[in-house]
């Protein structure tokens, strides 16, 4: 790969962790994609479908890992959005699930991947059209109340299918927190960047156990994922609720059109 292709990667990552660090995702929902498709439309590289969940296990975990950072920051002069018992008890199952479906991928077709990932989204598209019964979103934390058993199940059950494609899991994540645990929008942002980071870490530490992780175009993303997280995070501060719940709603959905689209034509 020549310098362009790192600029390329290095942009992409900047792109997906700017929406990482918006919406409270890992960035994988985006990135994925793009770094399927984008470096081969612009003859800057290409990489299989097991090379880019390494990627963007990777980039998951540095862009998570600054979005949560930017969180505990802003919490210092603002109200603080993050649930530590929340994080605490889906972190665990998540960060099981997820270097258990990071190691498996290994075994794992390119295009068993690439379906994965598109039905994930599907569910996640579904989920997010579903009308929010939540509490308020104005809600202090230590009222907030959810389903332990529900969300550590939910949370390993996610980590297994979202270490298979490099993601954190917060694309299905969410519209779990939202529609079915009735977590404010807010609060489930702020905590699930801290959950994909634990599910990042055991996704990482699975991926290079599989060894699917090209060195040098990973750093790139990852320089780029360090840089627009902190920046998302701070815009989403000043947005509507239901035009972050919307936005990320048309972006799942955007990325599963392409993914089968691809699956068909192939």
């Amino acid at each position: 790969m020549d310098a362009t292709g790192y600029i390329v990667m290095f942009v992409i990552g900047l792109i997906g962790s700017f929406f990482s660090g918006l919406l409270g995702i890992g960035g994988a929902i985006i990135n994925y994609p793009l770094l399927l498709y984008v470096p081969e439309w612009l003859h800057a590289g290409s990489f299989t479908a097991k090379e880019v969940s390494g990627i963007s296990m990777f980039q998951v975990f540095f862009s998570s890992l600054a979005g949560v950072i930017a969180y505990k920051r802003q919490s210092r002069n603002e109200k603080p959005l993050m649930h530590k018992g929340l994080i605490g008890t889906m972190g665990v199952s998540i960060l099981i699930g997820s270097l258990a479906g990071s190691v498996s991928s290994k075994y794992l077709p390119s295009e068993t991947i690439n379906i994965v990932y598109g039905v994930l989204a599907i569910i996640a598209v579904i989920m997010m059209l579903v009308p929010s019964r939540g509490s308020r979103e104005d809600v202090e934390l230590q009222a907030i109340g959810y389903n332990h058993a529900m969300a550590s199940v939910a949370a390993f059950l996610v980590g297994i299918v979202s270490g298979i494609v490099g993601a954190g899991g917060s694309f299905i994540l969410i519209p779990i927190m939202l529609t079915v645990m009735k977590i404010p929008t807010r609060v489930t942002i702020a905590s699930s960047l801290a959950i994909v980071f634990i599910s990042a870490i055991g996704g990482v530490s699975g991926k290079l156990i599989a060894g699917s992780v090209p060195l040098l175009p990973t750093v790139a993303t990852v320089i780029g994922s360090v840089l627009g997280a902190p920046i998302g995070t701070r815009v989403s501060r000043h947005l509507n609720v239901k035009w972050l719940r919307g936005g990320l709603a048309v972006l799942i959905a955007a990325t599963a059109v392409k993914i089968w689209w691809s699956i068909a034509a192939s």
